[in-house]
């Protein structure tokens, strides 16, 4: 029997049967799948000749071997694309170069609604509000640390109450004796006007604006019978026997000599220097 009708591995006789040639020797089937076939990048099982095998830059597959890495789709017949090595659908290699939701760490798909802030991104049903939990969405937010708050929550949370009506300062405001006030809440305590910004006073707990101390409140100089408000030029006072005078205003009665930090001598409601009380 001649030598090419054997196989090159066992020597069986090939007459009649299936066989192949490898680098040009026949070779019967099952020693083809045993000593030459390809093996399969995925099942690592040689690929027989009566396999259909698939094969891409140099690695072969069977058939219904060649699927993607991640959802286990059958690629024969469809697009892919390799990653790492790995073989992928369209749709799988877009997941895994998509950027990952800094909430739920899912991928986010190209089209898909999301938020950018400080380097990570978001679903945008996943950027909620740390503290109701609800997607912030085109409002307007804050951020204490690492977290996220709507702004009701944060200025709920975190903004300074005011004394007067218990409500947030979300900006500006007054700052009183260690107190924080809505500017439209630090208000006269007679006319209700506001003194943000103005000069005010204060009396027994009450706040009250210049004028309405000058008319309310202030004692009035037994010099020249104006108010003593403790602004402008009198800022000092004289008390002396339930009255009371501007520094000014605290003069010799006859002479208009000041008596400040000097000996006076009193002559019912009036003060005079010792030289006139003297000449009484």
């Amino acid at each position: 029997m001649a030598e090419s009708s054997r196989c090159f591995y066992c020597r069986e006789d090939l007459g009649g049967k299936r066989f192949v040639r490898s680098e040009g020797r026949p070779v019967c089937v099952r020693c083809h799948t045993k000593f030459c076939a390809n093996s399969c990048a995925e099942c690592r099982r040689p690929i027989s000749v009566e396999t259909k095998e698939l094969s891409h830059k140099g690695r072969y597959w069977h058939e219904e071997c060649f699927r993607c890495a991640k959802c286990y789709k059958p690629l024969a017949k469809e697009p892919f694309s390799t990653k790492d090595d790995r073989i992928m659908c369209g749709k799988c290699c877009s997941r895994e170069d998509a950027p990952r939701c800094h909430g739920c760490y899912k991928p986010i798909l190209a089209g898909a609604e999301s938020v950018e802030y400080k380097g990570n991104s978001w679903h945008d049903e996943c950027f909620t509000c740390f503290n109701c939990k609800q997607p912030i969405g085109s409002q307007s937010f804050l951020s204490k640390g690492n977290d996220v708050y709507c702004s009701p929550c944060y200025d709920k949370k975190f903004a300074k109450q005011c004394v007067s009506c218990k409500k947030p300062i979300t900006s500006g405001g007054v700052n009183y004796q260690d107190q924080p006030w809505h500017s439209h809440c630090f208000l006269c305590s007679s006319c209700s006007k506001p003194l943000a910004g103005s000069s005010f006073t204060k009396h027994q707990d009450q706040v009250f604006c210049v004028d309405c101390y000058k008319t309310c409140v202030a004692k009035k100089c037994s010099g020249c019978q104006n108010p003593i408000t403790g602004f402008g030029k009198g800022v000092n006072v004289v008390n002396y026997e339930g009255g009371s005078w501007h520094e000014y205003c605290f003069n010799c009665r006859r002479c208009s000599l000041s008596l400040l930090n000097k000996p006076f001598v009193a002559k019912g409601r009036d003060v005079l220097c010792t030289n006139c009380g003297n000449k009484e």
